[in-house]
């Protein structure tokens, strides 16, 4: 055994603006609106996502009851691309597991994975829309938007994505991840949401930003024709009030748990810089010798798609893996590279200390180490006592206590932080 570094926990300060109330957030962005094109018995068809969005569930309540206080029959369909191992009934689950049930929001839930073309773009891309959609009266897009995993641009995740990607289910994805290669993803989102906006009756979008926490920091509704403009304001409010690592050099960073629930890659690139794609790799300021990935989130469903971008994990993380699930969206997102299992060990302990023994000369009680319980929790967070001197002259973090060992259980694996 080699000797390992003690740690200290601290908690960081981001940016605590949120939503107090979300329902009457919701409604009140719905009430700027003149809504005299709802008919009464209006099918109006709202998407939900497959993220782990903070009050998702609430959220879209409101906008159903909201629908329905206009004599318009609502409904839920998923628009998540390929997530949910691309089938009718995994998409389902997964809404479930968020809490989107028919029960809960007293709404159904029609879930297909049946598109038709509705255009093409102007480099001759094909443009797809999950069919209940295409047979609603009205089409209402709820999102939240953030930092993409995949590029940098003005237009990153969120409605834009939704409508091009999203609502052209496992066929869409499929196909523009392809077309990406040629016309670069901004684009390819840009053209597919437009044509979106053309074809097919969008009335809303409401979009959806978070702060460092994880909490619901801003929702806000656009009109089809202010979407676009409204997205990009978003994203940029978005990308400053985002959690970060506490430091950029990194000898090891451990995460406790990946997940899809957690980013679309399982562990969020524009957390970890770890952004290895055959499209693009993006500039990022935090440079981590070597990613240990302790676990996969139950929610997640043995998809561990981002595995890849770690250099080292557990057994049990690995016995967790569904391929068939993890594969289909690597395909699909032709991030073959995101499903590679790196090497893995029988607990944390071996786990750490081969890779502490692999990052130099530096020994391995004063290598830098951070651990997080994984990228959307990055409020209270594990630091190795190479940092304390650091520490002490920064004013946005507060030391919670002195360093202590590492604490390991009978099976040599880590207590929680």
């Amino acid at each position: 055994m080699i000797n390992l570094p003690q740690i200290c926990r601290i908690r960081q300060h981001f940016d605590g603006t949120r939503v107090s109330d979300i329902r009457k957030a919701v409604l009140a962005e719905l009430n700027r609106f003149s809504w005299d094109q709802i008919r009464p018995d209006s099918r109006v068809a709202i998407t939900a996502g497959s993220r782990g969005i903070a009050n998702i569930a609430e959220i879209l309540k409101t906008v159903v009851d909201f629908f329905k206080s206009l004599e318009a029959k609502p409904f839920i369909f998923p628009a998540m691309g390929s997530h949910g191992g691309a089938t009718a009934e995994g998409q389902t689950a997964v809404l479930a597991q968020l809490g989107v049930t028919d029960a809960y929001l007293q709404a159904p839930i029609l879930t297909s994975m049946d598109v038709q073309q509705i255009g093409a773009t102007d480099d001759g891309v094909p443009v797809f829309l999950d069919r209940h959609a295409r047979g609603a009266d009205h089409i209402v897009v709820v999102n939240r938007i953030k930092c993409h995993t995949k590029f940098k641009a003005s237009i990153e995740s969120g409605l834009m994505k939704m409508m091009a990607i999203g609502m052209g289910k496992h066929k869409g994805a499929a196909y523009y991840h392809k077309a990406a290669v040629a016309y670069t993803f901004p684009k390819i989102i840009r053209d597919a949401a437009r044509i979106v906006l053309q074809q097919t009756p969008v009335v809303c979008g409401i979009g959806i930003i978070e702060n460092g926490y994880g909490e619901t920091a801003r929702i806000a509704a656009f009109k089809p024709e202010n979407m676009e403009s409204g997205e990009e304001k978003l994203l940029s409010q978005s990308k400053k009030m985002m959690a970060h690592l506490p430091f950029d050099d990194i000898d090891l960073l451990i995460v406790d748990e990946m997940g899809k629930n957690i980013s679309g890659v399982g562990i969020d690139p524009n957390v970890t810089g770890r952004n290895r794609d055959f499209v693009e790799v993006f500039d990022h300021p935090v440079r981590i010798k070597r990613v240990f990935v302790r676990d996969l989130t139950e929610q997640s469903k043995g998809n561990a798609i981002g595995i890849g971008l770690a250099d080292l994990t557990t057994k049990r993380l690995v016995d967790k893996i569904d391929y068939d699930v993890t594969y289909k969206n690597c395909i699909t997102g032709i991030s073959l590279e995101k499903g590679a299992v790196p090497m893995y060990f029988q607990n944390d302990r071996q786990a750490i200390e081969v890779a502490l023994d692999s990052i130099g000369l530096t020994s391995s009680q004063m290598s830098k180490v951070v651990r997080i319980k994984n990228t959307l929790r990055l409020d209270i967070v594990g630091v190795s006592e190479a940092y304390l001197d650091e520490l002490h002259q920064r004013n946005d973090v507060e030391i919670l206590g002195d360093p202590e060992p590492m604490q390991f259980d009978r099976h040599n694996n880590l207590l929680p932080l």
